[in-house]
């Protein structure tokens, strides 16, 4: 009886030994894979977060003191240039003009009776160039009358869309107060801010008479429709930021765009001997990108990489990887740091292609 067990014992070590034996060869013989980085000159865009202009945005204020007598237009309402938007109660301006132009008439006259006199000689001329200084007086008297009557009446400097109201009907105003804004919103002026080595980048790449086109992403993440072209840079980088300021035009037919918006510029900058890799092949530590390079004698390491711009399932990479370095494809989270591995080499062209990806 004790031999018999003995068999069975023997047998069954046996059996778990060869299990653990085909498990262990199993193990070996699974293989990953790896790739090498694609080497080609790319398009890659650069996102700007920026601040959305009006060509033309203006206070509108008094210009004299009184009773606001009419309002004319409605906030949010287009107005053309010359149309009649505000008018203060002109009693007094009106007043004033009219004692100023029986003075002008009064001094013409007289100055008419002392030429006169003065063809006959019958007075100097000094006599008739005194009447005449006096004229000169009262015109331009009548001119600033006329002139602070005018200002009255608040008229649309440019075609534009009105803001909201800061005054109402019957408001007592005094000079300089706050009337509303004004906005010209058929061309919009863009800024974003460019770091000083893009910016050296783009003045590199940049063509004699050929303007920076750019496209608008807007806040809710859809593009407008019509690109712009970058036509001025602010002349200083700022020294805290280490930026300088990009403005782009863009037109506005539509008046979609409102002064004070939001949005993102995207830029897209020539890349060249771009090497891209599939986004699957990298993993994230501590906000910083590495890849498992696997070396000449199939042993794993980790490498930080330092990603130039991110695109749909790809990457360009900037530093950190060389054309020939093999990197981990799949099974990311199966391998550990210096473990040795069985590989199986796919082509980049081929990762690329499976990958239903275009890198224009």
């Amino acid at each position: 009886m004790k031999r018999i067990l003995m068999v069975i014992g023997l047998c069954t070590m046996l059996f778990n030994t060869s299990c653990e034996s085909k498990k262990e060869e199993k193990e070996e013989e699974t293989q990953f894979l790896v790739t090498s980085p694609l080497e080609k000159d790319t398009l890659i865009t650069k996102e700007y977060v920026s601040q959305i202009r009006a060509i033309s945005h203006i206070e509108l204020r008094a210009l004299e003191k009184g009773y606001l007598q009419n309002i004319y237009v409605d906030e949010g309402q287009f107005v053309k240039k010359g149309q009649l938007m505000f008018k203060i109660m002109p009693m007094l301006y009106e007043a004033e003009t009219q004692k100023a132009q029986a003075e002008a008439n009064f001094a013409e006259i007289e100055f008419r009776n002392t030429k006169s006199l003065a063809d006959s000689n019958v007075v100097s001329k000094n006599e008739l160039a005194l009447s005449k200084a006096k004229l000169d007086k009262a015109k331009a008297e009548l001119g600033l009358a006329q002139t602070h009557l005018g200002f009255t009446e608040i008229r649309a400097p440019f075609n534009g869309i009105m803001d909201h109201f800061q005054v109402r009907l019957g408001s007592l105003l005094d000079e300089g107060d706050l009337l509303t804004t004004l906005s010209d919103n058929s061309e919009m002026w863009v800024y974003f801010n460019v770091p000083e080595a893009e910016y050296l980048d783009y003045k590199a790449n940049e063509k004699k008479d050929q303007m920076l086109k750019v496209n608008l992403q807007m806040a809710n993440q859809q593009m407008f429709e019509y690109p712009g072209v970058v036509k001025t840079i602010e002349a200083d980088f700022n020294n805290e930021t280490g930026n300088i300021a990009f403005r782009a035009t863009f037109p506005n037919p539509k008046k979609l765009l409102r002064h004070g918006e939001t949005g993102n510029v995207l830029v897209k900058v020539p890349f060249k001997n771009a090497l891209i890799i599939p986004q699957k092949a990298t993993f994230e530590v501590l906000d910083k990108k590495y890849v498992y390079v696997v070396d000449k004698n199939n042993v794993i390491r980790s490498r930080e990489i330092t990603i130039a711009a991110e695109l749909p399932h790809i990457f360009a990479v900037s530093s950190g990887l060389k054309k020939d370095d093999k990197i981990l494809l799949e099974g990311l989270r199966q391998v550990h740091e210096n473990e040795k591995v069985h590989t199986k080499f796919v082509q980049p062209d081929s990762v690329i292609s499976n990958l239903s990806l275009y890198a224009e």
